[in-house]
């Protein structure tokens, strides 16, 4: 594997990661955004169900973006976060005297070596404002998202042991309306809902039997449904 920390040109290859951790008084979350070289997006907003500080956050989200990236076979993978404590223990600038915190960095360290090139640099916050938007939505109210973006619950720390349910779909999901809009012009009978999707649909297609919705400066994105969502997220957490 080939590691590289600062000042690595983002190419055309590599899987990029954005991620990012906040808190607040309702709470604390993370958010993190992964797009594979042919620029198609997974966005995730990571909701923290336990207590912890704003260096775990930053933790936490960046051991959920490697593991997503393993689970979807990435091999060269450029990470972005603008924690400078992450990015100086990772790199071996920082020293870690904090156990809980040398715990987070040996997890790292071991994702890390899954890919065969990996790229870890620090940027401004400035050039991290989706993932932070994200991890602030997290960490207060995240209902509204769960439409448009993937949303898990984290019940535990990384670091902890912890038992993993398997989810399962069952009935329609958010997409259903818009599959079957744009496959059969069917709408809800419930005027209201019918209106949104039919103002929606254009943002959306059915390319090869799956749904791809239309970001406002992102190539299409493929969608999945919340289940799923964390169906993979919960895998990526076991690997």
């Amino acid at each position: 594997m080939v590691w590289t920390v600062e000042g690595a040109p983002l190419d055309n290859i590599s899987w990029i990661l954005y991620t990012d951790g906040a808190s607040s008084r309702e709470g604390l979350g993370a958010g993190l955004i992964l797009t594979s070289p042919e620029g198609e997006e997974v966005t995730y907003a990571l909701h923290f169900d336990f207590h912890t500080s704003n260096n775990e956050a930053e933790y936490e989200a960046l051991l959920a973006g490697l593991r997503l990236a393993k689970k979807m076979g990435a091999k060269d993978v450029t990470t972005l976060t603008d924690s400078r404590l992450a990015a100086n223990h990772v790199n071996g600038s920082f020293k870690v005297r904090d156990q809980r915190m040398g715990r987070y960095v040996k997890m790292v360290k071991q994702l890390i070596e899954s890919f065969k090139q990996f790229t870890f640099r620090q940027i401004p916050r400035s050039e991290n404002k989706r993932a932070d938007a994200l991890s602030k939505l997290a960490s207060t109210c995240f209902d509204h998202l769960s439409k448009k973006v993937l949303v898990e619950v984290l019940r535990e720390r990384s670091i902890d042991e912890r038992q993993v349910n398997t989810l399962t779909t069952n009935g329609p999901t958010w997409m259903t309306p818009f599959r079957e809009y744009l496959q059969r012009g069917v709408l809800p009978d419930d005027h209201s809902e019918a209106r949104k999707i039919h103002i929606k649909a254009p943002s959306y297609a059915l390319i090869n039997g799956e749904l791809y919705r239309k970001g406002f400066t992102a190539p299409w994105m493929k969608c999945v449904d919340r289940a799923k969502g964390g169906e993979m997220l919960q895998e990526a957490h076991t690997c």
